[in-house]
């Protein structure tokens, strides 16, 4: 028998492990739809790619992919802020300052990327 629930390992001094539901479980619909769309828009440009089309059309394709990751990432980003954050500040102060290290670290990855 498989377990299929997903073990995340814990590093020394990370965050605890969120046990509601994720800050975009509001919006999850609405992000599920706009990365069906970026997916169709990654298709399309290994489509322009098979066939040929010219770099810089490509490449405009690419950035706008790109942008519209940046914001899903964006909209991530304060929905985690808004809750989980926030719900780990209450918890308490440990708790609080462990989810906006985490958090700093993930915007970093995103700045760096």
């Amino acid at each position: 028998m498989s377990d299929t629930t997903t073990q995340h390992p814990v590093e020394p001094g990370a965050a605890p492990a969120h046990t509601g539901p994720h800050g975009y479980a509001s919006d999850k619909e609405a992000y599920l739809k706009r990365m069906r769309r970026i997916e169709g828009q990654v298709r399309g440009i290994a489509r322009m790619i098979d066939e040929d089309v010219y770099c810089i059309d490509i490449l405009t394709q690419v950035s706008a992919v790109t942008k519209a990751l940046q914001a899903v990432s964006i909209g991530l980003v304060e929905d985690h802020l808004g809750h989980c954050v926030v719900d780990a500040a209450r918890s308490s102060e440990a708790e609080g300052a462990a989810k906006v290290r985490e958090a700093s670290d993930a915007i970093a990855r995103l700045v760096r990327s």
